[in-house]
Parts: C-alpha cells; sequence; structure tokens
C-alpha cells in the first residue's frame, strides 16, 4: 500500500503551479486531500512578507498538535531563508529549493534529515497535464525577476528572469484543453518578462494560445506597467482575453515610487489604466502601505492618485522588513498601527471603486463555477468579480452565462 502524501501551498499562483508539478512527478506515493492521514506532509512556502513566514511556522506548530506521525518537508521561497534554521530545530525532516520538486520521490524516501536547496537557474522541463481539485489551469511560463524593487527578497530566492520554452507552453495547453479545461491562467514570479530572453514576447505566446482548441480564456498574472507594449495593446480587443488585468503599481506617489526603486511613473501608469478603463477593463493592483518613508504626506498624494485611477481590484498589504533588502535599512520608519490604518483606508477606496464598476456594468456574465460552499456554488466573471450562484443543477466545473443577477456588498448573487 502507498504511502500518502498531502501538499500545503501557501503565496502565489507559481507555487500552485510547482505544487501541481510535484503531484505530477509523484509515482510512489498516493495524494490525499486529507492532512490528518497523510505519512508525509510537502510545505510549498511563501516568504514575500514576516507574516507569509508566521503563516508557514504556525502550520507546522498545527500539524505538529494534529499530526505528529507525518514527516514535513519544506519548498518554495521560504525554503532559501527558513529552511536551514526550521531544520536545525527539528520541525521538519527536510528542505528542497525549487529546482528540486521533479525529483520529489527520491527526496520523500530519504531516512536522514537534509537541506538541499538546489539552484537559482532552473527551468522547469516538466509537462503538467492536469490540475488536482482545481477548474482553472495555472501555466508556469517564466521564473525568477530582474527588477530590483528595494522592499523585495524574491529576485534573491527565484534568481534572474528566464523564459520556459514555447512548445512545452503549449503542449501542456494542449493536453489541459482535451481534459477538460478552458480558462488558463499565466503565471510566473514576472509575468510581462516572459520572452525577453528567447526573442519572442508575452503577446505573441498568448496568441497562439488562443489558436488551441478548448481555449475559451486567457488570464495574466501580475504585470508591470512597463511590460503593456504596443504589441500587447493590439490583443486588447481579442474576446479570449479575460476583461481583467493586474498591473503592479505599489504605489502612486511619484516620490514614493523612487524610494522603492520601482520603474514606473504615476503619469504614465494613469494613462495606461484609463486607456484600459475605456475598453471595459476591470483593473487590480498591488499596493505597499508603511514602506520607510512614506510621510503623512506622501500617503496623502498616493490616497489622492489612487482616487484618480479606475481600479477595481487590489492586493494591498503593509510593509514588511526582509533581511539583504535595500529597504531593511532606510529611515524613517513608518509606525505599524499607522501603516495599518493606511491598508485599510486604500482597501476600503477600491472596495467602494469595485461596487461602482459592478453597478455601471449592465451586460451578461461569463462565469466559470470553481466550487460549491454551504449549499451556493461559486465563480469568477469575466472581471475577476466574484459571484454565488443558486441552483438545483450541478454546474461545478460549466460555464454558464448569466443575464439577471443582484449586486451585493462584495459579490453578485444569482438564481440560474
Amino acid at each position: 500500500m502507498k504511502k500518502k502524501v498531502y501538499f500545503k501551498t501557501f503565496g502565489c499562483r507559481t507555487n500552485l503551479y510547482d505544487s501541481q508539478v510535484m503531484m505530477s512527478s509523484m509515482k510512489d506515493y498516493e495524494i490525499t486531500q486529507d492532512e490528518t492521514q497523510a505519512d508525509a506532509i510537502v510545505i510549498n512556502s511563501c516568504t514575500v512578507t514576516n507574516g507569509a513566514d508566521t503563516h508557514v511556522r504556525s502550520y507546522i506548530s498545527q500539524v505538529e498538535k494534529n499530526n505528529a506521525g507525518a514527516k514535513l518537508f519544506l519548498t518554495g521561497c521560504g525554503a532559501h531563508t527558513k529552511g536551514e534554521s526550521l531544520l536545525k530545530e527539528n520541525r521538519i525532516h527536510g528542505v528542497f529549493g525549487q529546482s528540486e520538486k521533479e525529483k520529489i520521490d527520491t527526496l520523500l524516501k530519504k531516512d536522514k534529515p537534509f537541506y538541499d536547496p538546489g539552484d537559482l537557474n532552473h527551468i522547469d522541463d516538466i509537462i503538467v497535464d492536469d490540475f488536482v481539485g482545481k477548474s482553472r489551469a495555472f501555466i508556469k511560463i517564466q521564473e525568477g525577476c530582474n527588477f530590483r524593487c528595494s522592499y523585495c527578497i524574491i529576485p534573491f530566492v527565484r534568481g534572474d528572469a528566464r523564459s520556459m520554452d514555447e512548445e512545452k507552453i503549449l503542449e501542456q495547453i494542449r493536453r489541459l484543453a482535451l481534459n477538460g479545461f478552458g480558462e488558463f491562467i499565466l503565471t510566473g514570479t514576472n509575468v510581462g518578462s516572459y520572452g525577453k530572453d528567447t526573442k519572442t514576447s508575452l503577446a505573441k505566446l498568448m496568441k497562439k494560445m488562443s489558436q488551441i482548441r478548448g481555449v475559451r480564456r486567457i488570464r495574466l498574472g501580475s504585470v508591470e506597467p512597463i511590460q503593456i507594449t504596443d504589441e500587447f495593446l493590439e490583443i486588447l480587443d481579442e474576446p479570449w482575453l479575460e476583461r481583467h488585468m493586474h498591473i503592479a503599481l505599489q504605489h502612486t506617489s511619484p516620490k514614493m515610487l523612487k524610494i522603492m526603486n520601482r520603474r514606473n511613473v504615476y503619469k504614465q501608469d494613469r494613462e495606461l489604466f484609463e486607456l484600459l478603463a475605456s475598453k471595459g477593463f476591470a483593473i487590480g493592483t498591488d499596493f505597499i502601505t508603511g514602506h520607510p518613508g512614506e510621510s503623512e504626506e506622501l500617503w496623502l498624494e498616493g490616497m489622492k492618485n489612487a482616487r484618480e485611477l479606475p481600479l477595481t481590484h487590489i492586493h494591498a498589504f503593509t510593509y514588511s522588513k526582509r533581511d539583504g533588502t535595500s529597504s531593511a535599512s532606510m529611515k524613517p520608519e513608518v509606525n505599524g498601527k499607522i501603516a495599518k490604518k493606511r491598508l485599510h483606508e486604500i482597501q476600503d477606496l477600491i472596495t467602494e471603486k469595485n461596487l461602482s464598476f459592478r453597478k455601471a456594468f449592465n451586460s451578461n456574465l461569463d462565469v466559470l463555477i470553481e466550487s460549491k460552499k454551504d449549499g451556493l456554488y461559486q465563480g469568477f466573471d469575466q472581471h475577476f468579480n466574484k459571484i454565488l450562484i443558486e441552483s438545483d443543477d450541478d454546474l461545478l466545473g460549466n460555464w454558464i452565462n448569466i443575464e439577471n443577477y443582484e449586486i451585493r456588498g462584495d459579490y453578485n448573487f444569482a438564481k440560474f
């Protein structure tokens, strides 16, 4: 009887993809969705903030309490920053870097504790043709980042930007489409850098993807404003492109952007966002509050500029000091309570903007049903807005077009 392995994934879509790679690579073990039944637990960690590290430690404590017999293995970005210390504390059995994930069978069999960080130049070679427990497919198209934003540790744990082989990406999508997947989410450490090192581009890849039978909707992970090229602008009207773009700003004060060593310029960001909004796109962004140097004056400027942007979604978080980054030694620091207050201000603003966007939209919603909870089906429409649906039919995994729906606080509701 095969031993059972449970995968616990933290963080970004890239980690979700990496977990699927490990699942696809396993031959000698059985995957379980019940962590209490697992003989081994693989923790695919995130280390983008101190909070992310805390979540991983808390999860390890939870496992130690509820399933003390399971062997714990740590991978992901946290393997490079916290792996050695957790290993020395005897809280995990093994640590391995992202480049080693295809060797999962061999790693799980190791009797002695180990630390195998791998290398930061690795390119995945495996083709994933299924996504366990998912109705959408995540496609990793690149790894690493050449940007050096002052606050970010990720380039040091993921390496420099490098693109996956185009034909392998397309072959993966062909197989997944044959297996019934219709929505594809392109992910990576810095998605917009795809093709820079292989003399192609993100737009070219997406056009080729769209020609594969069964591909219905393509969605991007986060891209940088400067990566929206003229060539990319030419595909904005294509019906297969999700009407939602997530474009990372991190701030809207020009001075704060310089402090953060960002490459975007607010004036140009605004022009781009207004163009996208004119074409009906919902627009999300990332935003950091409380970064060193964010005075009250700069914060107020940032909020003023944010009000002027046609934003509908936001991934905002308070600044978290990461050792080894230039921001870690910057002064003056911002009080944590002030940073959290600012976080709530920007979140409340975008919540209002999202509600206004949904009220102003007067057409049908194209929805992929992803799950069912408390008797209601859940999915996301073409603008990446959540919808809850009441229905007597089995809708899981189906695409449905909704004409009549009710607009509620942070989601839409329909009977179907």
